[in-house]
């Protein structure tokens, strides 16, 4: 489009994250150039990884030295730097802050660790594993009093590689009004604790932290099919169509029409659903299920995903002929459908004249629409939230989190449904309004309320006049909705040709399972997460409803990509994201390996390529947990001082090969020790070793507050994913009401919704 900006970006990074970040950078249409050692990165080893997320980049073989310089250093021209070095490490290459604001003050720098910059595990680096066990996303994820696990795959490195995107997204526009660049620090462990936030909440009210629900028990579960895994997963008022389903008399009884029968009864009737099950096949079973109205959804493994016709349909698959072995084998979860571009070789622009001009034709360097100075990122944007339960209302919520207006639009009769979350340990109000669930309160906290009618005219003409003056629609209804409510977005474009129309479906707006209906444990499912999430051997495992990953990860994609879109100039897109591509995407380094080596990824516990050992370890006190990831020779050398059963000199291949006998020896000394003892020791030998923390440890532990990943406003609050360094975000206003307005508002009363908000907001 005329007038898009396409950004410089400098890659310095060794970390999964740091390359993901990288690699949406590039997929946007942003120039990446990836700085290597002569050795090259090291997720070179890791041949599918570095096809997956070298893709579109270009590599220069460059010194710390050169790129510390001034004139003659990328930097010099670049907009944003991506980095993952601790600070020690970042002084110790000439790339600490401090410097690099000095010499490169419109350098943006998105700063990618595992615990952030302060604290005392600064200097510490650590992978997914590491994360989501001090952020507490593990604790959540696995079988009760089993071990915690992480997610399969690299998770918080990719959900914290897009709130990377999201904050350079917000620190360019800053620099565009004041001139000035900002850091944008993202820490893992914050992210995984940030998507973590409901069992804050739970823990909030009834004082108790969440542990592991699994997928074997509770009111949802994962039975084996004929030929594979699905998962049962409904409503109370849904049981007809179960029955239906399954087919078998047994589930007919009267007494199990009731809802408080069927708990009481629950063992007799899993047991005759998972009887029934086991006998058909897990897509029949997924297809007949959501025919009638379910959203069961099928465990789809590597195999099953690139046979997919939902996802060949809409080009995420990408065709047999286009496929190589350098380069990614999906495409992008959204809109445009993504490419075999491949990554580069070591070096191979090194001996570029210029690595960048001064200037590029067509590309805008000035600054956007006049701000205040001290305006926040998204000052004047408009957003219309359509938004329900996480994956929109989330969305919304972090653009409203850094200035945005966000308009949340509901009606009496279907209100947003977590304004009725019924939550343990709430108690029951009887002396006035209830108020809204504290699930509501923290997706929805700082947005304007409207109530519009979408059925009527006047309440559509409303709605209408709202996108014309609008910047941004957001909206995460099932397919064919926006259509009935008059805000599809053919509709809206022609009413807005420059809005930003987001939409957040399970599945996209098109392809044959379009129209399919899903929770987050449906997505699990589907998009290959939990066929590579859990226990050797045993069932696929979801994140659960406590957790719901793909909703709390696909709000990171959508605000990333808005952020992109209006920061960049394309106006009037359609950004058209599947929750099903966005989780699976994830996974491209693993759907990659299956292709050329024919290997199905499967559930392996925590142990991950290229480490060992790399697991959870029981402490001394009950379900008390810690985890261990050494990646290097000289990890094992320093956990073998301290645990001295495990020999200090043998080569890594001997460690691989005795896995299950090195794990029994850890847990046996680790079993000997209270939790936060055995970890102070580990880490002062060296040792990559921290507590699998829990809800109740982020409520004592003063540094979530402090890096406000969780707020008191007075009550618990979500809080924000990273910190940038030049924009301390206020405390967000409550979460509105069910607003009285139902009808027509005159230009007066739209103006006075708005508020403050301006335009254009598009950087031009």
């Amino acid at each position: 489009m005329s007038g898009q900006r396409a950004f410089r970006v400098v890659e310095v990074t060794e970390s999964v994250a740091g390359a993901v970040c990288g690699r949406l950078f590039a997929a946007l249409g942003h120039d990446v150039l990836l700085c290597e050692p002569p050795t090259g990165t090291p997720l070179r080893a890791r041949e599918f990884t570095f096809a997956a997320l070298g893709a579109g980049k270009r590599s220069a073989v460059m010194r710390p030295e050169q790129l510390a310089a001034d004139e003659t250093s990328p930097l010099a021209t670049a907009d944003v730097l991506i980095t993952d070095l601790t600070p020690a490490a970042a002084a110790a290459e000439g790339l600490d802050l401090d410097g690099l604001r000095q010499r490169f003050p419109r350098l943006v720098t998105i700063s990618l660790t595992a615990f952030g910059l302060t604290g005392e595990y600064a200097e510490s680096v650590g992978d997914s594993l590491l994360a989501e066990a001090y952020g507490g996303l593990a604790t959540m994820i696995g079988e009760p009093g089993r071990r915690p696990l992480s997610l399969g795959g690299e998770q918080s490195a990719h959900s914290a590689a897009f709130v990377g995107l999201y904050g350079a997204m917000l620190a360019l526009r800053g620099r565009d009004r004041t001139g000035h660049a900002d850091v944008v620090e993202v820490a893992l462990s914050d992210v995984a604790a940030y998507m973590d936030w409901k069992s804050d909440v739970l823990h909030d009210l009834g004082g108790g932290a969440p542990k592991r629900a699994g997928s074997s028990q509770g009111g949802w579960r994962v039975v084996r099919a004929k030929d594979g895994w699905v998962g049962v997963i409904f409503h109370p008022h849904q049981w007809p169509a179960v029955v239906e389903l399954f087919g078998d008399p047994r589930l007919s009884a009267p007494c199990l029409d009731d809802p408080e029968q069927r708990t009481r009864r629950s063992q007799e009737w899993w047991a005759v659903i998972a009887e029934a099950a086991a006998s058909r096949e897990a897509i029949e079973l997924y297809t007949e299920a959501q025919r009638l109205g379910l959203p069961f959804g099928h465990a789809a493994d590597a195999e099953d995903l690139l046979a997919d016709e939902q996802l060949r349909a809409r080009g995420f698959v990408l065709p047999y002929g286009t496929r190589r072995r350098d380069a990614p084998v999906v495409g992008l979860p959204w809109t445009a459908n993504g490419s075999a571009t491949p990554a580069p070789r070591l070096g191979e622009h090194s001996g570029d004249p210029a690595l960048w001009p001064r200037a590029v034709a067509g590309t805008p360097r000035g600054s956007g629409a006049a701000r205040r100075k001290d305006a926040a990122p998204l000052d004047g944007l408009v957003v219309l939230d359509f938004g329900t339960i996480t994956a929109g209302a989330a969305t919304s919520r972090l653009l409203s989190d850094y200035g945005a207006t966000v308009i949340k639009i509901e009606s009496h009769e279907r209100p947003d449904p977590f304004r009725k979350w019924v939550m343990p340990g709430s108690a029951e109000r009887t002396d006035g309004p209830v108020p809204p669930s504290p699930m509501f309160a923290s997706n929805n906290a700082g947005k304007r309320g409207l109530c519009l009618d979408l059925k009527t005219e006047q309440g559509r003409a409303t709605a209408h006049e709202l996108i014309r003056r609008a910047d941004v629609l957001v909206e995460n209804f099932r397919v064919g909705v926006t259509a009935r409510m008059g805000i599809d977005h053919a509709t809206a474009h022609r009413l807005n040709p420059d809005l930003v129309y987001l939409s957040l479906s399970s599945q996209g707006v098109s392809g044959p399972e379009a129209s399919y209906g899903s929770f987050g444990s449906t997505l699990d499912l589907l998009s290959g997460l939990a066929a590579v999430t859990g226990y050797p051997g045993e069932r696929p495992m979801w994140s659960g409803g406590d957790v719901n990953y793909p909703d709390q990860v696909v709000s990171f994609v959508g605000a990333a990509l808005v952020a992109d879109a209006v920061t960049s100039g394309r106006r009037g897109i359609h950004l058209d994201v599947s929750q099903r591509e966005a989780v699976a995407w994830t996974l491209a380094d693993q759907l990659g390996e299956y292709v050329w080596t024919g290997r199905v990824p499967a559930p392996d516990g925590n142990r991950r390529p290229g480490a060992t050992p790399h697991d959870t370890y029981p402490a001394a006190e009950p379900d008390s947990w810690l985890a261990i990831a050494c990646t290097s020779a000289g990890h094992r050398r320093a956990l073998a001082a301290v645990i001295t059963a495990l020999p200090g000199h043998e080569p890594e291949d001997w460690w691989l090969s005795h896995q299950d006998t090195i794990d029994t020896a850890i847990a046996e000394w680790t079993a000997r020790h209270p939790r936060d003892r055995a970890v102070a020791e580990l880490r002062r030998a060296g040792v990559p070793a921290v507590p699998v923390n829990t809800a109740a440890d982020r409520a004592r532990d003063p540094r979530y507050r402090e890096r406000r990943a969780a707020l008191r406003v007075p009550e618990w609050l979500k809080g924000f994913p990273m910190i940038l360094h030049g924009h301390t975000p206020p405390d967000p206003a409550p979460a509105p009401a069910l607003s009285e307005n139902a009808g027509h508002l005159d230009d007066q009363a739209v103006h006075e919704l708005l508020g403050a908000a301006h335009r254009p907001t598009f950087v031009r």
